[in-house]
């Protein structure tokens, strides 16, 4: 009977060992899988029957930071080639700043990032001072201050011409830019900025950067006070997105994007 036990209990230790031992090689295959799912970018609901097209694409979101004080967060779409995606020789390069409730990951979140990616440019949003992984720096309290920073962030990023996208706050630091070096941009995109009636409208008549101003229909205060300045420049072109308030572009994504791809399309 004692026998009997021992074998038992025998038995039950090495099978014990054999469930440990296999646990422990498949481990990191589940592991793997873990990290593998969790770099996967969830595209807007309103924007999967637009992009079915292009599902044979793989994008990843790379996050880092750039210059030091402040040391600047920044996320970028990176593109894994797969048969049938996109070609990348002429594509843009784009830069995205955000409002004062969001930051850079709300256009990761919105798709926008993975979207342009997909269609062979390459997407960058930051994190502007202050806000999401940025720290505040008091270097940045005068419009010059702002010109230079971004100035140095295109360095540091290595962007030739870039098309700069910039909604509501980002307007203190965009608006500066586009007046003082509006050659350096391949293309500009307001979405109802603040900072416009900072300048004059003959500094915005000698403007020749290609302009795409957004805004939604029921932005009546900074959406149309925007639209006043920004619509003094030549090379201009308003769209107003029905049913969208100030941030236009989480209300109406798909119509954001579809206007967004268009202006592109055309600056290629």
């Amino acid at each position: 009977m004692t026998m009997t036990l021992i074998r038992n209990r025998l038995g039950l230790l090495v099978l014990g060992v054999l469930v440990t031992f296999v646990l422990y090689l498949l481990l990191p295959a589940i592991q793997h899988e873990r990290f593998t799912s969790s770099i996967d970018i969830p595209k807007p609901r309103a924007m999967e029957e637009d992009m079915k097209s292009q599902s044979s694409s793989n994008v990843t979101i790379l996050t880092g930071t750039v210059l030091q004080n402040p040391s600047v967060f920044f996320r970028e779409a990176v593109l894994v080639q797969k048969d049938g995606a996109p070609s990348t020789e002429n594509r843009l390069e784009i830069i995205f700043l955000h409002g004062q409730s969001f930051t850079s990951k709300t256009w990761e979140e919105l798709g926008t990032l993975a979207l342009l990616s997909e269609n062979g440019h390459r997407a960058i949003a930051i994190d502007l001072p202050g806000y999401g992984d940025t720290p505040r720096s008091s270097a940045l309290e005068t419009a010059q201050s702002r010109v230079a920073f971004l100035q140095q962030i295109f360095k540091e990023l290595k962007l030739q011409r870039p098309v700069l996208i910039s909604s509501s706050m980002s307007g203190r630091y965009s608006i500066p830019f586009l007046l003082a070096n509006g050659e350096q941009l391949k293309g500009f995109v307001p979405i109802a900025p603040v900072g416009t009636k900072d300048f004059t409208i003959q500094q915005y008549q000698q403007i020749q950067t290609p302009t795409l101003i957004i805004y939604g229909e029921h932005d009546t205060g900074l959406g149309l006070q925007s639209l006043q300045s920004l619509q003094q420049m030549p090379k201009s072109t308003v769209v107003v997105l029905p049913g969208a308030g100030h941030a236009c572009y989480l209300d109406k994504p798909q119509e954001f994007h579809k206007v967004l791809l268009n202006f592109l399309g055309d600056l290629k």
